[in-house]
């Protein structure tokens, strides 16, 4: 059998994550079968196994893929001129342009790792990376004087995403669920959280000598 190229592998590889993602959302991690998975994306179970050994090789790929993403929209918050704006978008980005199957399997995971040690693993050592994103972040916005938080910077992080795993629960467990009209109220919260001190005066702000 002919090897694969590199670019249709990765595209393979995608596809079986895709596919995962779909079925752990719609049947939970225990009734999905490596078959489903396999009949989802619609490759042979051998195909399947090149890739990943079991459901919890998946659950690996899948958190590795998400935590690869968050990482390249986090760099892009950091380097925002406009932190609030920038978060802003990415809550939009999380919130509103992912299906709402992204984030039922979000929850899936989450509570597979109450229950199985490996998925357990995986899944707070994503769970963590973001806490210490937001938290490094935090703690630099501080620094530079553009924040002003009534909390330390741990319990800050830790209530951010506390406030952003109640939007994924909705998202994911309410249809009627209306992430536009709770919003703005949520970026308020987070603004009174944070503290945002006002921008220095800029020399057009100076009032002109007499």
């Amino acid at each position: 059998m002919p090897k694969l190229k590199p670019e249709v592998q990765t595209a393979r590889r995608e596809r079986i994550l895709d596919a995962a993602e779909r079925c752990f959302a719609r049947a939970g991690f225990h009734r999905t079968t490596m078959q489903d998975i396999c009949k989802e994306a619609g490759i042979s179970p051998g195909a399947l196994y090149v890739y990943f050994d079991s459901k919890e090789a998946l659950i690996a790929g899948i958190s590795e893929r998400d935590r690869a993403e968050f990482a390249e929209r986090f760099e892009a918050l950091a380097a925002a001129p406009d932190f609030l704006e920038a978060l802003k978008a990415l809550g939009e980005k999380y919130f509103l342009e992912e299906p709402a199957h992204s984030h039922l399997m979000c929850i899936e995971i989450g509570l597979e790792s109450t229950r199985n040690p490996r998925v357990g693993e995986i899944y707070q050592r994503v769970d963590r990376y973001i806490f210490e994103s937001f938290a490094k972040l935090f703690q630099k916005l501080a620094d530079e004087g553009r924040i002003a938080p009534a909390m330390d910077i741990p319990t800050l992080a830790k209530t951010f995403m506390v406030i952003a795993d109640g939007m994924f629960w909705h998202r994911a467990i309410d249809p009627a669920f209306d992430v536009r009209a709770v919003m703005p109220a949520v970026l308020q919260l987070i603004r009174t959280l944070l503290n945002p001190a006002p921008a220095p005066a800029t020399g057009g702000d100076r009032p002109s000598n007499p």
